[in-house]
């Protein structure tokens, strides 16, 4: 069974246009042959191939990444259940990502503020 992951220590993504797999890897907290893996497994990651095959993410991948991961280890979703909900409502999904982040940083701040007091 998968234990849910905390995903609330995820570095910020660099104004970079593109990320190497080593990079995507260590941004997102997954390792370069879960990334590999979920490139077949679901078809809006694609990011660009260049000289001997070489992985090349953009940002709006590592976003992507992000999400999938956020579906598949916290909240629980199979590979086809997360597939499924992304090709349903992607806009909807991208949303109900940054509501929680905000979530989580306001919780982050409310538990220092109860701490200093």
């Amino acid at each position: 069974m998968l234990e849910p992951k905390n995903n609330d220590e995820l570095p910020p993504i660099p104004p970079k246009r593109y990320f190497t797999i080593g990079e995507v890897g260590e941004l997102c907290a997954v390792k370069p042959h879960v990334l590999r893996y979920w490139e077949a497994e679901f078809p809006q990651l694609k990011p660009v191939k260049r000289r001997g095959n070489r992985r090349y993410y953009q940002r709006q991948d590592v976003i992507l990444i992000r999400q999938i991961k956020s579906l598949l280890y916290e909240q629980g979703y199979t590979i086809g259940g997360a597939r499924q909900k992304m090709s349903d409502n992607p806009e909807e999904l991208a949303k109900s990502n940054v509501n929680a982040s905000e979530i989580r940083s306001l919780v982050k701040d409310l538990e220092s503020v109860i701490a200093h007091l």
